[in-house]
């Protein structure tokens, strides 16, 4: 059902965990089968410093979370918020059709972190 690629990052994956100097969190869950998760930021003069991730859920949303952290680490915000579902999923060498809302949890759950700190930060 999933390439190597997606595998190791579900096994592997990448940027786990919370950030104890995190200024920016989001957390998405999806309607439709109930995974979550939690995007953790660290953010300096613009940049994505460090990402990590909680996501509690399938194969495909773990993956797809990891991927995310290591496709934003070290970009400015505006760059981060262009990343797409479909380049989540192009980088993973994709994904079933009906696994595709896993990586719109990752990059929605990014998208809340950073206007979360923008709000905050009046950025």
């Amino acid at each position: 059902m999933y390439n190597e690629k997606v595998m190791n990052h579900f096994e592997n994956p990448r940027n786990v965990g919370e950030i104890p100097t995190a200024n920016a969190v989001g957390e998405m869950e999806s309607a439709s089968c109930g995974d979550t998760t939690i995007i953790y930021l660290d953010i300096q003069d613009n940049i994505i410093k460090d990402i990590h991730f909680k996501t509690y859920g399938c194969a495909a949303a773990i993956a797809s979370s990891s991927m995310l952290t290591e496709m934003v680490k070290g970009k400015t915000l505006e760059e981060a918020e262009a990343i797409t579902t479909d380049a989540i999923v192009q980088e993973l060498g994709g994904l079933p059709p009906a696994k595709i809302h896993c990586s719109v949890l990752a990059g929605d759950a990014l998208k809340k972190a950073i206007a979360n700190y923008k709000a905050e930060h009046k950025a």
